[in-house]
């Protein structure tokens, strides 16, 4: 395995911590702190308690892993939006 290689795994956040960390629970039920990647904060994505993610982890280190995408929840695509969908400056 070469060091560039990462390994992504599918899970869910269980707790939200300060300074942009969580604690997911893996599918294969592991718990790992994981941090928001950089792109999600600079795009501003709000990840919440409950929410499905995908961690990439380096081989090296199994107990931390960063978020790099959040699953679109099915629920709240179907359901009408009461705020509009502008945003003031």
């Amino acid at each position: 395995m070469a060091k560039e290689e990462l390994i992504e795994f599918e899970g869910a956040v269980t707790e939200v911590l300060p300074d942009r960390r969580f604690r997911v629970r893996l599918d294969n039920g592991h718990v790992v702190l994981a941090y928001t990647a950089g792109r999600m904060s600079k795009a501003r994505i709000r990840t919440l308690a409950g929410d499905r993610v995908t961690v990439e982890m380096t081989p090296y280190d199994l107990d931390r892993g960063r978020i790099i995408y959040r699953h679109k929840d099915e629920r709240a695509s179907s359901a009408p939006s009461s705020r509009p969908q502008w945003r003031r400056r």
